[in-house]
C-alpha cells in the first residue's frame, strides 16, 4: 500500500465506515478489514483475532466518522456523546485524555498508551510506529488540578531511565493545548 501521509490514510480507512461493539471498559473491532486498516496505522491491541481500541481511541475514530459504534448488549448506535459518558465513568480524566490524544494524531503523530507513573501516551514520530520506539512520553495534566512536584520528579526521573524524553502537555481552561518539554527538575 506504501507510504501515505497521515491524512491520506485517516480518509481512506474513513471510506470503510468501520462497525465496532462497544463492551463495558472498550470497543471491539471484528471485521478483518477493520482490524487490518486500523491496527496499521497504530489503532488498538490485537488479540484472538480481534482488534481492542481505547475508548479515547474510539471518540477519535467515532468523531472522524471512521468507525460506527454499536453497544454489545442492547443493539443501538451509539453517538460520540454516549461514548464520552462510558468512558468518564470508567475514568475520571476522561476528556483531558481525549483531547491530547485528538491534538497528537490531527498533528499526525501515532499515540499509545502510557506505562504508569502519570505518563498518558507514547509518542512515536511521524512514519516511525512499527520501526522505532516511541522517543517521547506524555504526562498530561488539565490548568488548575494539582500536581505535586514529587509526582513530576518521579516520572521524569522515569522517564530519563528510559532515555526518552518527558513532554508536559497542559490543557488550559478553555481547552487549549500547551507542549513542554520536561529535561531537568532541580529543587532548591
Amino acid at each position: 500500500m506504501g507510504q501515505l501521509k497521515p491524512e491520506a490514510d485517516e480518509t481512506r480507512v474513513a471510506e470503510l465506515k468501520i462497525k465496532v461493539s462497544l463492551r463495558e471498559n472498550d470497543v471491539l473491532v471484528s471485521s478483518p478489514e477493520g482490524i487490518e486498516g486500523l491496527s496499521s496505522r497504530g489503532y488498538g491491541v490485537s488479540e484472538n483475532g480481534k482488534l481492542t481500541l481505547t475508548f479515547y481511541e474510539a471518540l477519535f475514530l467515532l468523531g472522524k466518522g471512521i468507525i460506527e459504534v454499536e453497544d454489545e448488549e442492547t443493539g443501538e448506535k451509539v453517538g460520540f456523546k454516549d461514548l464520552l459518558k462510558r468512558f468518564q465513568s470508567v475514568d475520571e480524566n476522561a476528556w483531558v485524555r481525549y483531547l491530547i490524544y485528538r491534538d497528537l494524531r490531527s498533528r499526525g503523530y501515532v499515540a499509545r498508551e502510557g506505562f504508569g507513573l502519570g505518563i498518558d501516551f507514547r509518542v512515536y514520530e511521524r512514519g516511525e510506529y512499527g520501526k522505532e520506539t516511541a522517543k517521547y512520553l506524555v504526562f498530561g495534566i488539565q490548568e488548575g488540578q494539582p500536581v505535586s512536584v514529587e509526582e513530576l520528579a518521579r516520572a521524569l526521573g522515569y522517564v530519563q531511565s528510559l532515555k526518552k524524553k518527558l513532554i508536559l502537555v497542559v490543557i488550559n481552561r478553555r481547552g487549549e493545548i500547551v507542549y513542554y518539554s520536561l529535561s531537568q527538575l532541580t529543587l532548591k
